[in-house]
């Protein structure tokens, strides 16, 4: 439920223009659906001011078909993150109104660019770990935000960060996507005064154990104003910038 669509049912209900059984008709799916497979949790708008997310890896297509079709009955916007090529081109058939960003591998409601003058800034150690990025970078615009996106600065050739700082400097917030050793977020947290979201991807060779080795070495980061998220999750660094930018 969308608070905007909440508060016309409210107005038109104290207008006298529905009655009190249209009004707990609308309403009957607080907190959530149930659709068998899934709980799909129709509150989640309300708390955050956007509706639940989909992790569409693992699921069907039919099962991905029956929450999108759910959640567009009650939300105009909606994100499903993990989406392959095929399964994308498919959603898009059966439901126009959807986009996909390939190299994020996302399927959502078209990107309306943000005026706003504020930005999150997305960092990538490397040119192999912009997918990760671009799922943050996407996700953090189709909340709402503008976007300043710096690729292939990682401290392997770190002069390709350091004529960037004044843009590092003029964000919010940053997120700093980084493989291999994972360095990055530690030397960017030591630049910048604001709150850096480090996330350790699955990029590099063998004893980057698939991610695990940034990972540590984010969460050992000597740099106070960073933080960490999980393996690959540009998604989960994008909704918390997401909440530091608009707090």
């Amino acid at each position: 439920m969308e608070v905007e669509r909440l508060k016309k049912i409210l107005e038109n209900y104290r207008k006298g223009e529905i009655n009190q059984r249209e009004v707990l008709k609308e309403l009957q799916y607080l907190p959530y659906k149930e659709v068998g497979f899934s709980k799909i949790d129709t509150h989640r708008n309300l708390k955050f001011g956007f509706p639940e997310v989909i992790y569409g890896a693992g699921k069907s297509i039919s099962q991905i078909e029956r929450i999108v079709k759910e959640m567009l009955k009650k939300h105009s916007k909606l994100i499903i993150t993990k989406i392959g090529e095929e399964v994308a081109s498919q959603l898009i058939k059966k439901f126009p109104s959807l986009r996909y960003y390939r190299e994020a591998k996302i399927v959502s409601t078209q990107i309306k660019k943000s005026k706003k003058r504020k930005y999150i800034c997305v960092v990538s150690a490397g040119t192999s770990d912009i997918p990760v990025a671009e799922e943050a970078s996407v996700v953090a615009e189709i909340l709402g935000n503008r976007v300043v996106r710096i690729y292939d600065a990682g401290v392997a050739g770190l002069h390709r960060l350091l004529d960037k700082i004044e843009i590092l400097n003029g964000a919010e917030c940053l997120i700093v996507v980084a493989g291999m050793e994972g360095a990055l977020p530690s030397v960017v947290g030591g630049i910048v005064g604001k709150p850096v979201i480090a996330v350790p991807t699955s990029v590099g060779y063998g004893t980057n154990f698939k991610g695990i080795t940034p990972l540590l070495t984010m969460l050992n980061s000597c740099s106070p104003n960073v933080v960490v998220v999980n393996i690959d999750n540009g998604f989960g660094a994008a909704f918390f910038a997401h909440l530091i930018a608009n707090k």
